[in-house]
């Protein structure tokens, strides 16, 4: 990722906050250079226009999940880490709404992800992908194709936190203990499988 400077960093912030609070369809050029107070050239410089700003924030927000994988605890037992990464997923999301709408829920609908941004996203998967990799040769869960199953376990995690952030409520629902419960069983599903293999 393209490092940027104060002027760039002030102009990412700008484009963070107008799209959060006023929705894409405000997030142009002249809107963005207007929020952090500078002149649209400066976009056009260091971005090379609207489309470079969000691809900026797309890698970004990858980087900062993959910082927060990575910085979590590895311990001896493959099966409470990959809850903990599910968790370091939640936590993320929650905490950078902005960053996990841009990254997954194109917030930016005619936003096209350039190479760079798709192999920052790749990469994050294959984190995952190494934790359930680790799990397989420990026995832990049953051997499979670690990239698929990987993305079973961050479709779920997905799932669940996209509708705790849309405040999907038809009746009283505590997120945080589905979240748990949901990734406990479904890690306890992957490793009854491994003890059940011959």
């Amino acid at each position: 990722m393209t490092q940027v400077d104060a002027v760039g960093s002030t102009l990412l912030r700008a484009a963070r906050d107008v799209l959060a609070a006023e929705g894409p369809g405000a997030l142009t050029v002249r809107r963005i250079a207007a929020e952090a107070g500078v002149s649209t050239m400066n976009v056009y410089s260091r971005f090379g226009g609207k489309d470079g700003v969000i691809d900026h924030l797309f890698i970004e927000g990858f980087q900062r999940l993959s910082d927060a994988v990575a910085a979590a605890p590895h311990t001896d037992d493959p099966l409470d880490d990959l809850r903990r990464c599910g968790a370091c997923y939640r936590a993320f999301a929650l905490a950078n709404p902005t960053y996990y709408s841009i990254m997954f829920d194109r917030a930016v609908p005619d936003h096209v992800p350039s190479p760079e941004a798709l192999e920052r996203a790749g990469a994050t998967l294959q984190q995952l992908a190494d934790g359930v990799e680790r799990a397989m040769r420990a026995g832990a869960i049953v051997a499979a194709d670690p990239l698929e199953t990987a993305a079973s376990l961050w479709a779920t995690t997905h799932g669940l936190v996209s509708l705790e952030l849309k405040d999907a409520k038809p009746a009283h629902i505590d997120w945080a203990r589905v979240f748990e419960s949901t990734m406990a069983a479904l890690v306890r599903g992957l490793a009854t499988g491994a003890h059940a293999a011959p």
